[in-house]
């Protein structure tokens, strides 16, 4: 991604500054320093923020001075503030923080009350604004140039679930071909999981966030792999459900009613209708064949540098959808007994209303070990 886009974004930001009233930021998630540097760092304990003061337009980075060498390819037009593991962070922000800034605008989902409290006194009492909402609405509006980092990132998945496909088999455990797939993760170039990996067989695949265990793949087991990675920022979310050696009646029952709503939801989705009209497509399908109760979530989310992020694809949520948005459709059944069956793509509205699916692995029912 270009530098020109790291200085938008904070032009942005700098713009509703101003015209909020508050003098100065501090971006605290690292995440979001992400988003408006291209720097990225998990810095734990340690302190990191952007401060950008809208009275002078200086821009300021702090970091622990271990990821120093880091972050200076991104310091731009900025200064880096370096913080060692000796010194007070917030005497560093008191010292390098020009006075009299009386509203601080701050990520208030981001900061602990013990951060804020140690930020104000920093700020000798500046009051607090909140730019939470502001940053989403950035963010939620994903650009070509993001679009196709996660492209990269669904590809790199999908890779993935092929091979867990190829290799799962009549007793392994849910952990041992959940460790084979984070393996494939990290060696086809994947940062890290996008989340948790969830992999579940049999009954179990009727938990839609379970846990792997020790659990043996069974002959006529459901099995449901939920997985994303993360690289270059940002993240895929995929899931496909597959059935060990032959598929009962019921299970094609469910499979397909779950494979229908999916196709259901992606042909709603475009711009100018609500999001829930798109939830509504999808779940009117798997109502009308009797498995209504057993469809237990909203219909998808957003996703970017985070796995979860707006908008949120619910019954309740009337917000129109724009061109930008970038969301999941996840449609399931979840029998306590059969199992569970969900199909899950990732979806991107383009800049002419329409709908791009970015998945592309296949989603008719596959028995494996045949």
């Amino acid at each position: 991604m270009m530098e020109s886009v790291w200085q938008q974004r904070k032009e942005q930001l700098a713009a509703y500054l101003k015209n909020n009233g508050i003098d100065i930021a501090f971006i605290t998630s690292p995440t979001n320093v992400y988003y408006f540097t291209g720097f990225f760092c998990n810095p734990h304990e340690r302190f990191l923020a952007l401060a950008l003061d809208a009275r002078s337009g200086e821009e300021t980075l702090y970091m622990p001075l271990l990821d120093l060498s880091a972050a200076e390819p991104f310091g731009g037009n900025g200064k880096l503030v370096p913080i060692s593991d000796t010194q007070d962070a917030y005497e560093v922000l008191k010292q390098h923080t020009a006075s009299g800034a009386k509203v601080a605008g701050i990520e208030k989902e981001a900061v602990s009350i013990a951060k804020a409290e140690r930020i104000q006194g920093a700020l000798e009492g500046a009051r607090f604004a909140d730019l939470e909402g502001f940053i989403l609405s950035l963010r939620t509006k994903k650009s070509e140039e993001e679009i196709s980092k996660v492209q990269n990132a669904v590809l790199m998945v999908e890779k993935v679930v092929a091979h867990a496909a190829s290799h799962a088999k009549i007793g392994m455990t849910e952990l041992e071909l959940t460790a084979e797939i984070e393996y494939q993760m990290r060696k086809l170039g994947a940062d890290r999981p996008a989340f948790e990996s969830i992999v579940l067989t049999g009954a179990r695949s009727a938990l839609p966030h379970g846990t792997p265990g020790y659990d043996t793949i069974k002959h006529g087991d459901f099995v449901l792999i939920d997985i994303g990675v993360q690289a270059g920022g940002y993240c895929s979310d995929i899931t496909r459900t597959f059935v060990m050696g032959e598929a009962s009646k019921e299970q094609r029952a469910i499979y397909d009613t779950v494979l229908a709503a999916n196709m259901a939801g992606i042909a709603a989705s475009r711009a100018g209708v609500t999001l829930a009209s798109v939830d509504k497509a999808a779940r009117d399908v798997i109502e009308q064949k009797g498995y209504g109760p057993l469809f237990t979530h909203r219909l998808g989310h957003g996703f970017g540098m985070d796995v979860h992020e707006q908008p949120s694809v619910s019954g309740q949520n009337q917000s129109v959808i724009e061109p930008g948005l970038l969301f999941t459709i996840e449609p399931g059944i979840y029998d306590p007994v059969i199992g569970g069956v969900r199909i899950e793509d990732d979806v991107y509205i383009q800049t002419d209303g329409s709908v791009r699916v970015l998945t592309s692995y296949p989603k008719e029912l596959i028995l494996l070990g045949n």
